[in-house]
C-alpha cells in the first residue's frame, strides 16, 4: 500500500479537497473533457460488475461484487487537472450509508500512477460518516486500489484516486 508522510498527506488532502470542489462546481456548459459525473446502479447478487468512464486517454474502471438489498443509485466522477498532470476518480453512493455487502471491489486507474487513494465505510454507529477503512481491508498498487481478501469488512460508500499523468512538458 502507498505510505505517505504527514506533509504529503496534508498536501494529498488538499489536492484531493481542490479536484473533489472544482468537479462538484463544474459549471452546466462546462467541457466535458476536463470533468463528468455521471450516475450508475450498483446491482447486488453476488456476480461481477463493472462501470468505467474516461476523459480523453484517462480511464477510471470500478468492478464489484455486492449482495443483499436492491439496485442502488452510485456516483462517478471523473476529472482532468488543467495542465493534464493529474486524473482523479471518485465512486460514492451520493445517500452515505449502502445497504449492499460488498464482496470484493477494485478501482482501476488507466494512463496513470496512483498517487493517492482511499475508500470509506458506511456511516458508524456513533454516527461518524465516511469512516475510512482500516489499511489491510484494501491495497493500493500502481494503478489499482482493491480489496483484500479475508479482511475487508464488506462495507463501502465511497472511494477516490488520484493518479498522475504521464504528461510530459514540451
Amino acid at each position: 500500500m502507498v505510505r505517505q508522510s504527514d506533509s504529503c498527506v496534508a498536501s494529498s488532502a488538499f489536492l484531493l479537497f481542490s479536484v473533489l470542489i472544482s468537479a462538484a462546481s463544474v459549471p452546466a456548459d462546462a467541457s466535458p473533457d476536463r470533468s463528468k459525473t455521471v450516475e450508475f446502479n450498483v446491482k447486488p447478487g453476488g456476480v461481477v460488475h463493472s462501470f468505467s468512464e474516461n476523459i480523453g486517454d484517462y480511464e477510471c474502471s470500478f468492478t464489484y461484487a455486492s449482495q443483499g438489498g436492491t439496485n442502488e443509485q452510485w456516483m462517478m466522477s471523473v476529472g482532468l487537472s488543467d495542465d493534464d498532470r493529474l486524473f482523479s476518480c471518485s465512486v460514492w453512493r451520493p445517500q452515505g450509508k449502502s445497504y449492499l455487502f460488498f464482496t470484493q471491489f477494485k478501482a482501476e486507474l488507466k494512463g496513470t500512477k496512483i498517487e493517492y487513494a482511499d475508500a470509506y465505510s458506511q456511516t458508524s454507529a456513533s454516527g461518524q460518516s465516511d469512516v475510512p477503512l482500516k489499511p489491510e481491508e484494501f491495497t493500493v498498487s500502481e494503478s489499482t486500489v482493491t480489496h483484500n481478501d479475508g479482511k475487508f469488512s464488506a462495507q463501502l460508500s465511497k472511494l477516490t484516486a488520484i493518479g498522475r499523468t504521464r504528461h510530459d512538458e514540451l
